[in-house]
């Protein structure tokens, strides 16, 4: 007995941390995320999010103002400026086009390869003396390491909020997800109960089928689906999406709340069959209050996926402006390099957050709908 209550606090301990190994897991990724949405654009290409309270190193290559603008000083032909142009920053190092590549200190003189006398400030002002006068059209070249300090801005968010045609995009996305939500709940929770308390020759058969169809890739369907649709004229449509959506998501939902209500006491389904209800009556007015948890924690898996979406809105609707869904949007906005890494980060926080009001909002529900059935009654 001894042996087991001192074994307890380690499981205690252990369960503990695992749990909040979890939690950093997901957290500091999401964190950095949020971070990097805030940062100059030209900050996060050279930096993570963890350095971003910090002055940030970046290569700038800058000239100097042209022969034509040299000013005779003492004897010298002399050109002054600042290789930040109006910004600011702090130069930590330089370098000019040189035999050799090379690099001075701030304040320090160095020989140009076209002759004259290059020294910089750390603050990038810049003197370029000659002994005559310079010729040519073009500046010197001057290789800059700066230390940049650190820079927030909301112009990300600006960038992708105010973009053309987000708002229809946000109208097409509900548009998708509200239908493709509710229909399959529906069908999977009629289809749960009959296959539950119904007795019917093929049961445990069709069990079986839709367990199966849990692992089928839906990638394997695309195609198929996609020239049927256009055989019966739903191809790229919304129509065609939510059925699309309807059949991926549903063996998943029947198998959920399969387990769930069969799950219920079979004494209030004996009761009422006694009392003379249907199995209408008996799903309607018995089954479906008291598996209102199990739905809505489908309900938040099934807005999530579909919510976040792209594969399927890109074969069933397409890239056209009129039915462009949000993720399809955002993809856009990125170009096609996809290097607007500040898009893209800003574009995840604005993505996510009607999911998590979803989620918020049927919180209660979700925990209600796992922990249902896990405690017997005496």
């Amino acid at each position: 007995m001894s042996t087991a209550v001192g074994k307890r606090p380690a499981l205690v301990w252990a369960v503990n941390l695992t749990v909040l190994l979890l939690v950093v897991i997901w957290t500091v990724p999401t964190f950095g995320i949020l971070i990097s949405s805030l940062r100059d654009k030209d900050q996060i290409a050279v930096s993570g999010w963890w350095t971003a309270l910090f002055p940030s190193e970046q290569n700038i290559v800058a000239r100097t103002a042209p022969p034509a603008d040299a000013v005779e000083e003492d004897g010298r032909w002399v050109l002054r400026g600042n290789v930040f142009e109006g910004g600011s920053g702090r130069i930590s190092a330089f370098g000019v086009s040189i035999q050799r590549p090379s690099e001075f200190e701030p304040g320090t003189q160095a020989e140009m390869r076209g002759g004259g006398t290059l020294t910089v400030d750390k603050n990038g002002d810049y003197v370029l003396a000659f002994e005559e006068q310079p010729e040519g059209r073009r500046g010197e070249r001057i290789f800059v390491t700066s230390l940049e300090p650190p820079k927030f801005t909301l112009d990300n968010y600006r960038t992708v909020l105010f973009s053309e045609g987000i708002g229809q995009s946000f109208i097409n996305t509900l548009t998708v997800t509200i239908p493709a939500t509710v229909i399959p709940i529906l069908i999977a929770a009629y289809a749960a109960y009959a296959l539950s308390w119904m007795q019917f020759p093929g049961r445990a058969l069709l069990l079986a089928t839709v367990v199966g169809l849990l692992v089928v890739p839906l990638q394997m369907s695309l195609i198929p689906l996609l020239r049927l649709y256009n055989d019966v004229g739903i191809g790229k449509s919304y129509i065609g999406i939510w059925l699309a959506h309807t059949g991926f998501g549903l063996p998943l939902a029947i198998y959920l709340l399969r387990n769930y209500i069969a799950g219920l006491p079979r004494e209030i389904i004996e009761s009422a069959r006694v009392d003379g209800a249907s199995d209408f009556e008996i799903f309607r007015k018995i089954v479906l209050p008291l598996s209102f948890p199990a739905l809505a924690s489908f309900a938040i898996f099934q807005f999530l996926w579909v919510w976040n979406d792209l594969l399927v809105a890109t074969v069933f609707l397409g890239n056209n402006e009129e039915q462009l869904v949000m993720t399809g949007r955002l993809r856009e906005l990125l170009g096609s390099r996809g290097g607007n890494w500040e898009i893209l980060t800003a574009s995840a926080f604005v993505a996510i957050v009607v999911p998590i009001i979803v989620f918020f909002a049927l919180q209660r529900y979700l925990v209600r709908g796992l922990l249902a059935g896990s405690v017997k009654g005496g």
